[in-house]
């Protein structure tokens, strides 16, 4: 397609030259002011005009830069050069910068009034433009300002003046602006308020994702005002954002279901506080305690008294609980006391649980540890053939039942600082072995998991080759094929029998590659055996006989663990519960 030729600028009303400084338009040379030929591309002609428009700007400003050195301006003129920056905006700009500066340090200092007055001056002045940073800075101040009495009511009246002009400038609140409007509604008392702003941030979506503190103060106004149900609604609205609670929020639901009389309730929250929190701080004990002295509490419906059925369910849980119901009629008799060192309860007289991991965790557990390894192999570049980890499953079925499991590498490299050399069999590994063997009620020997090119290593060692093949023969010795990780065969060993795992492993890897770290860490406490060595002599440390965590027995009766301040277990309180019949 045929372009054609732009024709010169002239001094018209649309003119670019008209809009420069009439001392500019008489320095130019009409020839300068003819736009340089560029080559395009023929698909339209709305693209060449394009081009030399562009080319025509550039020429422009350089023909500009070459007047101003000729011909110096007038400070007005100056101001007014596209080249030059607005300096009202810039001004402008620094005003807005200075004020959050400024709300900062007031918020450092907990200076509510001084704050407002800054706020009050930037709305009145109309040259600043306030950003979602001020009216956050702004919101948090007033809800930090809610413990101070004589702050309260200008706190909750003017956050709520600031919220509401934030959202009618169209700016967006994010999760802390969201979180401070909540304490502030829930200060006022209005829970509902409170909810509606965090189910607003949750349909919106995007970058806000509340948290636990934006759903509190919601959940806690309503469980503070008798509101049974909406406190459920918060509850369930939290659970499917994937929140969980905590001894606060939980101890709250506990006691607003025991006052409204909801004994079902009560029950789950017990559970809940099991579950996520283990030992409660005394106020939450001071919640348990009047459930159970309570009239409600002597008259709920107990299920039926079959110990068997109740110890079943509780193994299959993992021991420590049922879940199957309140067990027992008749009033409550509370009392606080200690448990001895093997978690006898000495007020009662009931020995305490270890409580491990249910049945559908550790199935979970096993099977991602078997996908684990798997992957592993399927990455394996090596020309080698390797040996499935199927293999190692059937030689456990085979062999099976195993009361121990050693990773062996740990403990032969005990307090090495190289991963080569200093492999210690018989002062160290050997003596491990020994030992279990002797603590085994059986008299079964553990399994050691030891990588094929150690176990090489010890065959050719004269000193090392007798024992070694004596627990290759007695099944005591399984060796971990090349490119395996044999961290894999020990935990899967270690889970498929539910036994104990000797090694000083952290584990850290797998806590995040494979499960929760909550359910990570309970499987290690029941299962791991951490070991030393004090002068050649071995000192194992075996799981604590009992767990400290709410419990519920199946003769109904409850032990609650208190939090104890200076961490010496056998001065800790626990609430010991039991039926009068």
């Amino acid at each position: 397609m045929k372009l054609n030729k732009p024709p010169l600028l002239c001094c018209s009303s649309s003119s670019l030259l008209c809009a420069a400084p009439r001392s500019l338009c008489e320095t130019l040379s009409p020839y300068s002011l003819i736009p340089r030929r560029v080559k395009v591309s023929s698909s339209t002609l709305a693209n060449a005009k394009l081009v030399t428009l562009k080319s025509c700007a550039a020429k422009f400003h350089l023909c500009s830069s070459m007047a101003t050195s000729d011909h110096p301006r007038s400070r007005h003129h100056r101001d007014e050069s596209p080249t030059k920056p607005n300096k009202k905006k810039k001004a402008s700009h620094n005003q807005e910068k200075n004020l959050l500066v400024n709300l900062h340090s007031c918020s450092k200092s907990k200076n509510l009034s001084a704050a407002l007055s800054l706020y009050d001056a930037a709305i009145a002045s109309g040259d600043v433009r306030l950003s979602q940073q001020h009216f956050q800075s702004l919101l948090y101040l007033c809800s930090a300002s809610l413990g101070d009495p004589s702050l309260q009511t200008l706190a909750i009246d003017r956050g709520f003046q600031v919220f509401e002009r934030m959202v009618g400038s169209g700016i967006s609140p994010n999760e802390a602006s969201v979180t401070s409007m909540a304490r502030l509604a829930a200060a006022k008392g209005d829970g509902d308020y409170a909810f509606k702003v965090v189910k607003d941030i949750v349909a919106v979506g995007g970058v806000s994702v509340p948290r636990l503190r934006t759903y509190a103060p919601a959940l806690l106004c309503y469980c503070e005002r008798l509101e049974a149900e909406k406190g459920y609604e918060v509850e369930e609205h939290m659970e499917a954002s994937g929140i969980v609670l905590e001894e606060v929020e939980i101890s709250a639901l506990l006691k607003v279901s025991a006052a409204t009389g909801r004994e079902n309730k009560v029950y789950r929250y017990l559970h809940k506080l099991r579950e996520y929190v283990g030992f409660v701080s005394e106020e939450t004990s001071k919640v348990i305690e009047e459930w159970f002295c309570s009239e409600k509490a002597s008259e709920v419906v107990r299920i039926g008294s079959d110990v068997e059925l109740l110890r079943a369910a509780a193994l299959k849980n993992g021991g420590g609980w049922h879940g199957l119901g309140w067990v027992g009629e008749g009033k409550w008799v509370v009392k606080k006391g200690n448990v001895s060192a093997d978690g006898e309860c000495l007020s009662c007289g009931e020995h305490l649980a270890c409580v491990d991991t249910n049945e559908v965790e550790t199935e979970n557990f096993v099977n991602s540890l078997v996908a684990l390894a798997v992957e592993r192999k399927a990455k394996m570049n090596s020309s080698e053939p390797m040996e499935d980890f199927s293999e190692f499953q059937e030689w456990l079925e085979k062999h099976g039942d195993y009361e121990a499991i050693l990773d062996g590498a740990n403990i032969g490299l005990y307090q090495q600082n190289f991963a080569d050399g200093g492999f210690s069999l018989p002062q160290q590994l050997e003596a491990v072995v020994k030992e279990l063997y002797s603590k085994s009620g059986n008299k079964k020997w553990p399994l050691i998991l030891l990588h094929k090119k150690r176990v090489n290593a010890l065959l050719e060692n004269h000193n090392h080759r007798n024992v070694v093949e004596e627990w290759i023969s007695n099944d005591v010795l399984y060796t971990t094929p090349p490119g395996s990780n044999d961290d894999w065969y020990w935990l899967y060993a270690a889970a498929k029998f539910k036994c104990l795992l000797v090694t000083n492993d952290e584990m850290r890897d797998h806590i995040f590659e494979l499960l929760s770290t909550s359910f990570f860490q309970k499987w290690k406490l029941r299962h791991q055996v951490r070991y030393t060595f004090v002068k050649g002599s071995l000192k194992l440390e075996m799981p604590p006989p009992f767990s400290v965590v709410i419990q519920e027995s199946e003769k109904g009766s409850w032990h609650v663990p208190i939090t104890c301040q200076d961490g010496e277990e056998s001065l800790r309180n626990w609430m010991c519960v039991t039926r009068q019949s």
